[in-house]
C-alpha cells in the first residue's frame, strides 16, 4: 500500500466533530447523535480520512450494549469523486488503521453490515460506489457472508385474522424457547445460523448463542413472544419473536420446526407476530430475511411486508486474516 503523506487518518476528537463525519452521507446518519449520547457509539470508534480540509473517507463501529466492545462495523464510506485507485488505497489505509486502533489485538473482527437500495445493482453510480467499498473489504481479507432483504409492514396494511389452524401462547422463559430454537437450527436457510454451525457448534449451542447475544437483550415484554401449537394436541409447530430494538418494532426471529415445514404454517405464525405489534399501534414493523431464503421472503410478501432496501454482511473469518 503506497503511503500518501497528504492523507490524515484519525478518530473524531469528540461529538463536536459530528458535522465533519457527516460530510459524507449514509442512511443511518440521523441515528448518530442519539447513539453518541447513549454510548452505542464512541468518538474513538469513528474515524475520518482527510486530505487537507476535504473528507475523503469515514468509518465507524457500533454496539447495542453500551460499555462493551464494538459489535458491528456499520459505517464505511468513501468520497464518490475519488478515482478507483484512490478509493482502493485510501479505503484500505482507513480500514486497517482504524481497525488496529478500535478492535483489540487477537479479538474477532466485528462483521461489516451495509444497507443498500433494493435496486443497487441496476443503478450504475450506486453499483460502482458499493463495489469499490466491497473491493476494499475483500483486499483486507473479508468475504461476503450474505445479502438480505430488508422488509417493512406499514400501519394500515391488513393483518389476517387467526384461522384456528394453530393456537398461540406466550413464551414462558429462556428454556421454553430454546427447546424449539434448537431443532429449528437443523436445515436452517439462514446464513448466519449456517455459519455458526460451520464453526463446530452443536444445534443447541448455536441456538443458545443466538438467544444470549440477541434475543435476551430486547427490553420489550417476553409476553409478546409466541409459540404456535396444534390446537388438538398442543404439539409445538413453531414460534415468533416480536420485539423492539433500539430503533424500530421488529420481527426478530421466526421459526417452524422441521416436522411441520411445508404446510403453510409460517404464514400464520408471521401473522400472529404482526398482530402482536400492530396492537401496540406501531407505525411500522421491520424484518429481514436472506435473499436465498425464498420461502420466508414469499411469506413476508404475502403478509404485506414491502422490500424497501437490501443489506449485505462481510466477515473476516479466513485462517490468517488480520484480526480473525
Amino acid at each position: 500500500m503506497t503511503h500518501d503523506p497528504a492523507l490524515l487518518v484519525r478518530p473524531l476528537a469528540g461529538p463536536q466533530e459530528l458535522d465533519l463525519f457527516n460530510r459524507l452521507d449514509y442512511v443511518l446518519d440521523h441515528e448518530l447523535p442519539d447513539d453518541l449520547a447513549t454510548g452505542r457509539r464512541l468518538p474513538e470508534w469513528m474515524w475520518v480520512a482527510l486530505r487537507g480540509d476535504r473528507l475523503v473517507g469515514r468509518i465507524g463501529w457500533w454496539t447495542g450494549r453500551p460499555g462493551t466492545a464494538p459489535q458491528a462495523l456499520d459505517f464505511f464510506d468513501l468520497d464518490p469523486e475519488l478515482s478507483a485507485e484512490d478509493a482502493a488505497t485510501i479505503g484500505l489505509r482507513l480500514l486497517q488503521t482504524a481497525t488496529a486502533a478500535v478492535v483489540p489485538e487477537g479479538a474477532p473482527r466485528p462483521e461489516y453490515g451495509r444497507f443498500m437500495p433494493a435496486d443497487w445493482r441496476e443503478v450504475p453510480e450506486t453499483r460502482t460506489r458499493l463495489e469499490r467499498l466491497f473491493g476494499v473489504l475483500e483486499a483486507s481479507g473479508a468475504r461476503p457472508l450474505v445479502e438480505r432483504l430488508r422488509l417493512e409492514w406499514r400501519a394500515g396494511t391488513a393483518v389476517p385474522e387467526p384461522t384456528g389452524r394453530l393456537a398461540f401462547r406466550p413464551v414462558r422463559d429462556r428454556e421454553d424457547l430454546l427447546a424449539l430454537m434448537t431443532p429449528v437450527m437443523e436445515g436452517t436457510l439462514d446464513a448466519h445460523g449456517q455459519a455458526d454451525l460451520a464453526t463446530g457448534l452443536s444445534l443447541r449451542e448455536a441456538a443458545e448463542l443466538h438467544y444470549d447475544e440477541e434475543l435476551a437483550h430486547y427490553t420489550t415484554p417476553l409476553a409478546w413472544w409466541r409459540i404456535a401449537e396444534l390446537p388438538e394436541t398442543g404439539e409445538p409447530v413453531g414460534f415468533v419473536v416480536p420485539a423492539r430494538n433500539n430503533y424500530h418494532p421488529i420481527i426478530a426471529y421466526i421459526g417452524v420446526l422441521p416436522a411441520h415445514r411445508g404446510h403453510g404454517h409460517v404464514d400464520e405464525i408471521l401473522a400472529e407476530g404482526t398482530r402482536v405489534l400492530a396492537a401496540e399501534d406501531v407505525p411500522n414493523i421491520r424484518a429481514a430475511t436472506d435473499v436465498g431464503n425464498v420461502p420466508m421472503a414469499k411469506s413476508f410478501a404475502r403478509a404485506g411486508y414491502v422490500n424497501f432496501e437490501r443489506s449485505i454482511n462481510f466477515v473476516w473469518d479466513a485462517p490468517g486474516a488480520a484480526g480473525a
